[in-house]
């Protein structure tokens, strides 16, 4: 597929990049953008007069630490990320001399409940989630061990099977999201919010908030919350030894696993492109990758990739990555713009 923004771009960039020692971009981090990175790194070997870039995983998390590690060929040029960069993650970039860097967001995900396709049916709710998974819930009024031992015991409605969730571990994006839309707001949902916060110390109200949220993310340690520290493939192999367990995905890994996976609803909605989109699903998040903007006319065909993956042909809503099932940002225009005249971020909000 060379369309004529492929062609105009080798026209006019092909030859504007400066030598280097190292030709190649090299990109890491999150395990959801993965696939979708690997689309635009392959198309863009295919068209473009530069060499394939070099895209890993890792996580999130551990791919904005490597992108801050410093400047020059010995380090990475992008990290991908399912989760919006944190100020100690910008705090370690200045401290080693990356100072400028591009915040470019490339859709949308959103993260799913699956279970064995040939299994029961699961309608969950965060309240659900949360009195399945967390470490005190409320009984009788005030906080108490969780001893539920099947999703019966949490709902009546939902089926009676052992509870036995994967989860993806500390160091994904993914789990950032979990955190808060599901866990969070479970919390808040079955009343242990308020319970945690009447207990917990603080030196002013806002404090005593995020101590109180720190406390609702505090998970069962008796095997029905399992961390998995590797990617979807690692859980998907994890309920194919065990039918009757539930793990969290990314909506595209799932639609590309309909034949094995049978996804739950959330708040009684279907997960799925549209749903996303329009924000009626609940549990969804913008995906985002970061570049060190000094690379930038260092390391031949940088820019040009960055625009070529946001470009209408890859992130739009007819492109490649939607077939795969990256949502299309509705400011996808803004996005491009902010690309082409190279607009580092601001400060966090």
């Amino acid at each position: 597929m060379k369309s004529a923004y492929l062609t105009a771009s080798i026209l006019a960039f092909a030859a504007a990049m400066p030598a280097a020692a190292r030709d190649q971009i090299q990109v890491t981090g999150s395990s959801t953008v993965l696939p979708y990175a690997t689309i635009v790194a392959e198309a863009f070997g295919e068209n473009f007069d530069f060499p394939t870039p070099v895209v890993e995983g890792g996580g999130s998390g551990a791919g904005r630490k490597k992108l801050c590690e410093g400047v020059g060929e010995t380090t990475v040029d992008i990290a991908n990320s399912s989760s919006r960069i944190s100020q100690s993650d910008i705090d370690l970039c200045k401290q080693n001399g990356v100072d400028e860097i591009m915040e470019v967001r490339i859709g949308y995900d959103g993260i799913v409940f699956a279970s064995a396709v040939a299994g029961p049916d699961f309608a969950l709710t965060p309240a659900d989630v949360y009195n399945a998974l967390a470490a005190k819930v409320v009984k009788d009024g005030a906080l108490a061990d969780n001893a539920a031992a099947q999703w019966a015991d949490v709902n009546p409605a939902l089926p009676a099977q052992d509870i036995l969730t994967f989860i993806p571990g500390t160091k994904h994006g993914t789990r950032e999201v979990f955190d808060v839309k599901v866990i969070e707001a479970g919390c808040k949902e079955t009343g242990a919010l308020d319970l945690f916060k009447a207990t917990t110390e603080g030196a002013d109200d806002k404090e005593k908030e995020a101590n109180a949220k720190k406390a609702c993310n505090e998970l069962r340690t008796d095997g029905k919350s399992v961390d998995i520290d590797g990617d979807y493939t690692e859980t998907l192999a994890r309920l194919d030894a065990d039918k009757n367990a539930v793990g969290v995905f990314g909506l595209s890994f799932y639609q590309n696993n309909t034949d094995k996976l049978k996804v739950a609803t959330m708040s009684g909605v279907n997960p799925s492109t549209e749903t996303i989109a329009s924000g009626e699903y609940p549990v969804s998040r913008p995906l985002y990758f970061y570049v060190k903007k000094a690379h930038l006319g260092v390391i031949p065909g940088l820019k040009e990739y960055i625009e070529f993956f946001v470009s209408d042909d890859m992130a739009g809503p007819d492109g490649p990555l939607a077939e795969y099932g990256l949502v299309s940002d509705p400011d996808l225009k803004a996005t491009q713009a902010a690309v082409a005249a190279e607009t580092p971020m601001g400060p966090l909000e």
